[in-house]
């Protein structure tokens, strides 16, 4: 389970590492920042938040990842051409970390692949996202800009289980799939979610991660939050505190079944997602270690959180 006979590719975006095999490389966590009802942003057509705010979420993602060890990236949501160079520039000058490229309606995400394109940050960008109902247009704004990165999200509305998720990867003789979309478009780094749309259905996605690694050797994930945060029963019921073990069990769950990154949703949940997604990545790189998987880098979360086991467990493999 936590070893691929398939070749795992690893794609280097700006300063992080993503895919691989289980446990080499700890999981890529991505937080959604400037989404709708984001209670920092004060107008998002013309771009205005609250920059001090917004900052402050940054950089606490930040020191989580260097606590835990799994890097934090942002999901960068943009709602109007006015907001672009205005969300962008701050981004960019706040964090050196990459980003996902967010944007709706379509005609925001090309004027922002533009921008993206004609300030240098392109190669931070990953573009979120190529999909069944992607427009040519699109694809070929894609290319223009010279975007090499980009999430292909498996929607399959008329079969949304795995074998049609996967369906959607390949193609059939009447669609193109999603990897003859994204090499049309000139990208070369494709990174597979797989499309939770419930809270059942974040077990199909984990499912479909397995096999898209297995069959493609692609990086692959999914962004459980879209359940997650729609389930209000255990909050109202429960309270506070269970509703947030539910959703760092719910979405951890995804690491088990060999997922490479979690879009975990807002940034103001990082603090109980990431350790409970670095305690869950150390486990699977002790597995993985008895398996042949050398961990890539002494900044893992087994090593950041468990440094003793670690130690010995680097002792008894070696």
């Amino acid at each position: 389970m936590f070893r691929f006979k398939t070749h795992q590719r690893v794609f280097q975006i700006g300063r992080i590492k993503i895919g691989g095999q289980p446990g080499e490389l700890p999981t890529v966590l991505v937080g959604s920042i400037f989404y709708k009802g984001h209670k920092i942003v004060k107008d998002s057509q013309k771009g205005i938040f609250d920059r001090e705010q917004a900052e402050k979420l940054i950089k606490n993602q930040e020191e989580l990842q260097d606590i835990t060890g799994c890097p934090g990236i942002l999901d960068v949501v943009i709602s109007s051409v006015d907001a672009i160079e205005k969300e962008l520039d701050f981004i960019s000058a706040t964090t050196k970390a990459p980003f996902l490229f967010d944007a709706w309606p379509p005609n925001v995400r090309i004027e922002g692949l533009k921008y993206l394109e004609q300030v240098g940050l392109i190669d931070k960008a990953i573009y979120n996202s190529i999909s069944p109902t992607t427009t040519t247009a699109e694809l070929k704004a894609i290319k223009a800009a010279k975007a090499k990165a980009a999430i292909l999200l498996t929607f399959n509305f008329k079969n949304p289980w795995v074998k049609g998720l996967m369906s959607i990867i390949r193609g059939t003789q009447e669609k193109k799939g999603l990897l003859n979309l994204a090499e049309t478009a000139g990208v070369d780094k494709p990174i597979v979610d797989t499309c939770v749309t419930s809270i059942p259905s974040i077990g199909i996605s984990a499912r479909a991660i397995h096999q898209v690694k297995a069959e493609f050797g692609l990086p692959a994930g999914c962004g459980a939050a879209n359940a997650t945060t729609r389930w209000k029963e255990p909050k109202k019921k429960w309270g506070e505190a269970v509703f947030k073990a539910c959703e760092a069990s719910l979405q951890t769950l995804t690491l088990a079944m060999c997922a490479d990154f979690l879009m975990y949703g807002p940034i103001e949940s990082a603090n109980w997602i990431f350790p409970a997604a670095a305690a869950v990545d150390a486990t699977i790189a002790t597995a993985a270690k008895e398996l042949g998987t050398n961990l890539a880098s002494m900044e893992h979360p087994l090593f950041k959180l468990f440094p003793k086991i670690a130690a010995e467990i680097e002792k008894n493999t070696s």
